[in-house]
């Protein structure tokens, strides 16, 4: 059976305290960690604020086996801008996947975002794969696993498939870069979500579990949207998935994450005992 772990940028409003907290009453295996201010900035841990996360960790027992800067765009996004702004970003995720280390980590989530709309597939391809080998030599050097998260086509013309995972992987041969899984962008496209499985076997190393709206890239309540997740769970189940599942509740909770975290891994575990 997979691990299930709570991410945390839904509690950014909230002490640090309450993520290690609520983690540990409501039976999450892990924390991935969202790297964004005020909890988790990379500059701020590298800084001396990295001791109080590892204090709560160690106070609550849960690990943070993954960590998901803030990259998207506010203020990094190495898919777009001029080569020094990649540059920029590059020696950016780099601190991060220091931190990571630091925090004990296993994986650093890290997803090429929008390139632009004047961006050909040759200068996205070029970005995309100088960006990941320079990352995935860094990743080898400090023992962190990167994993490469396809998106919506609403949040990247870059990086939006199972496909995507695998070319970027027969130009970037490295153990330390891998693919992962949010459910929501190949049921938006109609891509079949199992196809993961197949195409990328032990490549896939990591998945996002959320519902969906069936319209947009709005990550809903596990069980509260319009995906088979009965079904879909149970399928990974039955695959033999044995790696890390997150539950990706993002800031359409925001007001009441504790409420909403344990819903969560309440309805995903009533599913899987279906």
């Amino acid at each position: 059976m997979f691990k299930i772990g709570m991410f945390t940028s839904g509690y950014q409003r909230n002490p640090l305290e309450d993520i290690f907290c609520d983690a540990k009453r409501f039976g999450y295996d892990y924390i991935e960690l969202w790297g964004g201010r005020p909890h988790a900035y990379a500059p701020d841990l590298a800084a001396g604020e990295i001791d109080e996360v590892l204090r709560l960790r160690d106070k609550y027992g849960v690990p943070i086996t993954g960590y998901c800067p803030e990259h998207n765009g506010y203020p990094y996004n190495f898919m777009i801008g001029s080569e020094r702004q990649r540059e920029d970003a590059v020696r950016y995720l780099k601190l991060c996947l220091d931190q990571a280390k630091a925090l004990g980590s296993d994986y650093m989530l890290i997803s090429p975002a929008h390139a632009g709309y004047e961006a050909t597939y040759a200068e996205i391809h070029d970005r995309l794969y100088r960006t990941c080998e320079e990352l995935a030599k860094h990743a080898e050097n400090v023992g962190v696993h990167i994993v490469v998260e396809p998106l919506t086509p609403e949040e990247s013309n870059a990086f939006k498939s199972a496909n995507d995972l695998i070319d970027l992987f027969e130009h970037v041969d490295s153990d330390y870069l891998l693919g992962m899984l949010d459910i929501v962008p190949p049921f938006l496209q109609q891509e079949q979500i199992m196809s993961y499985f197949s195409k990328l076997g032990d490549k896939l190393y990591h998945l996002h579990i959320i519902d969906s709206n069936g319209t947009d890239a709005s990550h809903v309540m596990p069980g509260e949207g319009v995906l088979p997740m009965p079904e879909l769970l149970q399928e990974i189940r039955d695959s033999g998935y044995n790696r890390t599942a997150t539950i990706e509740l993002v800031l359409g909770y925001i007001n009441e994450p504790r409420l909403y975290a344990k819903r969560a891994i309440n309805n995903v575990r009533a599913m899987l005992a279906e």
